[in-house]
């Protein structure tokens, strides 16, 4: 009796390692998603190389230091011995999400370095998540003195002013009792500083390079990435109904029509329902 193995691909790898959130691998899982550009990446070289950053942290870290020093050696060693940062000269480059690159080059934007940072934080033992603050990722820790909110970017400690100031362009303008409580310094800023589950994470990283791509038009490029973005958020109808946009785009009558269907099903009261039941017909050719 012959074996049918199906060949590993880098979308089925990612495929077994967001199947539950239990223990759920975010660096590795991150890591993965540079596979779309290098199907022969090394991942476990990725792993190995953050492995290195945590030696180099722990080999400065004083066997009692407490957690307020344990964070500040991790920020002295990775924005300012390790050099980590901003792409400032190319902010909107996909390479700034796939953290090889950003491991060679030590820049990125504020979710793949916070993604590094993260995980050598939680290896130190500090009580370390991500902040899906508006706009711009943040991470926090937990300190016995209290709650510290950081820009990943930069390792600066963010006060509630400075939050409130960030956070002011976003809100909603009608909300007149929002704006009241933030002009009074009584902002729920708790809502706004909620942890960020991995999955999320993650999504928010392959959301930023669909949103790359669909600028350039390089539907082959985004349709691997919603490919992705599909196996890691089943249930959002969207990302479904994105994908069979794009392989209308590409041609690809028939994914599209299953796409785009299954979106109609089961999205029936969708606002763009009957653009996209005209699109559908398109493709048809009625």
């Amino acid at each position: 009796m012959s074996l049918n193995l199906s060949p590993l691909t880098p979308l089925n790898y990612f495929a077994s390692l967001v199947q539950s959130d239990e223990q759920f691998p975010l660096l590795e899982a991150a890591a993965s998603l540079a596979q779309d550009e290098e199907p022969l990446l090394d991942v476990q070289q990725v792993l190995d190389d953050v492995a290195r950053l945590l030696k180099k942290v722990t080999a400065r870290m004083p066997e009692d230091a407490d957690d307020l020093t344990r964070l500040a050696i991790l920020c002295q060693v990775f924005y300012k011995d390790l050099g980590f940062g901003v792409n400032a000269n190319d902010y909107y480059a996909p390479e700034n999400s796939y953290l090889n690159e950003v491991l060679r080059t030590r820049r990125g934007i504020p979710i793949s370095l916070a993604v590094i940072w993260l995980e050598l934080a939680q290896a130190l033992e500090l009580q370390a998540q991500g902040v899906s603050f508006p706009g711009h990722f943040l991470v926090k820790v937990a300190l016995n003195e209290g709650l510290v909110v950081l820009d990943p970017l930069t390792g600066e400690s963010l006060g509630l002013d400075h939050l409130a100031e960030r956070l002011r362009p976003f809100r909603d303008p009608v909300d007149r009792k929002a704006q009241a409580d933030l002009d009074e310094g009584e902002t729920p800023m708790g809502l706004y500083l909620q942890a960020c589950p991995p999955r999320d994470m993650l999504a928010r990283m392959l959301r930023n390079l669909k949103e790359i791509f669909r600028s350039q038009e390089d539907w082959p490029r985004m349709l691997q990435v919603l490919d992705r973005l599909v196996v890691l958020l089943p249930e959002v109808w969207t990302e479904r109904r994105d994908r069979g946009l794009v392989h209308a785009e590409l041609g690809q009558v028939h994914e599209a029509l299953q796409d785009l269907r299954l979106y109609l099903q089961a999205v029936p009261s969708a606002p763009d329902n009957a653009a996209l039941k005209n699109r559908v017909n398109e493709l048809l050719g009625h």
